[in-house]
């Protein structure tokens, strides 16, 4: 397969306007300027800034709301029907944000609240340590969602919790990464939160767009992910110093090695009972108890027999008169 990276020292509308097809693109995501004097954040975060790159261009309040829709349209008109676009945004101006969604032709999908560490410290308020990632997709075509890229339907964790459930929750806790002595830009996101987003939003070889490219993350990680990558950076200082980093990254790198997972959905799952079935379910759960079983472990050796969910297990003996204890049932499905 090959792949192609295409980046633009140049504003986002002007570039896309100039680089990019109308259906052009799977996927954006991207992270715009947050319009609170980004230049001075070092100043809430106590932290030095010898090591960030100069040349942060931050939007005038002000100026926000027709930014916003400027650079939102733009992304409307090159996002293929189907495609998706992830917005990482503060409070402050999220509102600006919202209102330009609102005169595209988008859809929301999702509007997930991503918590990280090292908030803003403050004394008079509760302290602000999290983002919005606005999910939203264009209409007209199939939306990629790949559901078991990471886990599949009946990994556990040590407490026996689905880990698909907890992967697939609204809420994220992903923590910054913390890169002393590197140079950097002010405000890069994480690569474990762009992976997961790539992830589940696109396929190999799908094109990944960056309105708002800074350090280069997103573009380096759907290069590592084998997808294609496309962006624009209006700092020059950021431009140079990070399109270089994107050409160290070998095609597909990451593939082995980040969390992949398997659709391992039981086979009879959503499939009716037979009474057949029913009167072995019965039979077979008394004999597991009476071994000596605990519940837990008697519905996780159900589920494997019988090639269904929990949750079909679980209501099944309901319906027969089989009631479970409920603080034992539910960790196996939560």
């Amino acid at each position: 397969m090959n792949l192609a990276y295409h980046f633009y020292n140049e504003d986002c509308v002007a570039g896309a306007r100039a680089h990019l097809d109308d259906n052009s693109v799977d996927l954006i995501i991207t992270d715009p300027p947050f319009a609170i004097e980004g230049d001075k954040l070092h100043k809430h975060y106590n932290r030095k800034e010898v090591f960030v790159i100069e040349g942060y261009i931050e939007i005038p309040k002000e100026e926000y709301a027709v930014f916003s829709r400027e650079w939102i349209h733009e992304a409307e008109r090159v996002l293929r029907p189907g495609g998706s676009m992830a917005i990482v945004s503060g409070y402050t101006n999220l509102l600006d944000i919202l209102n330009a969604l609102r005169e595209t032709c988008l859809q929301e999908v999702n509007h997930i609240i991503w918590k990280y560490s090292f908030g803003v410290s403050t004394k008079s308020k509760f302290v602000s340590s999290h983002y919005h990632i606005l999910f939203y997709t264009k209409p007209g075509g199939k939306r990629t969602f790949n559901t078991f890229s990471r886990y599949g339907s009946q990994e556990k964790s040590e407490n026996n919790r689905s880990l698909l459930y907890r992967d697939l929750e609204d809420v994220w806790i992903i923590n910054r990464e913390y890169k002393p002595g590197e140079k950097k830009n002010k405000n890069e996101l994480p690569s474990e939160l762009l992976v997961k987003l790539i992830q589940y939003l696109s396929n190999p070889g799908d094109v990944v767009c960056d309105f708002f490219l800074g350090g280069f993350s997103t573009a380096k990680v759907a290069k590592a992910l084998g997808r294609c990558a496309v962006g624009f950076e209006l700092n020059a200082l950021s431009f140079h110093h990070h399109v270089s980093e994107v050409d160290e990254i070998e095609e597909n790198e990451w593939i082995d090695k980040v969390k992949n997972g398997v659709d391992d959905t039981p086979a009879k799952a959503g499939a009716p009972w037979s009474d057949g079935d029913i009167e072995r379910l019965r039979t077979r759960f008394r004999e597991l108890r009476r071994s000596g079983l605990t519940k837990n472990k008697t519905i996780v050796i159900l589920c494997k027999e019988f090639e269904r969910g929990s949750w079909s297990i679980i209501k099944r003996l309901d319906a027969m008169g089989i009631k479970e204890d409920q603080d034992l049932i539910l960790p196996l499905i939560q």
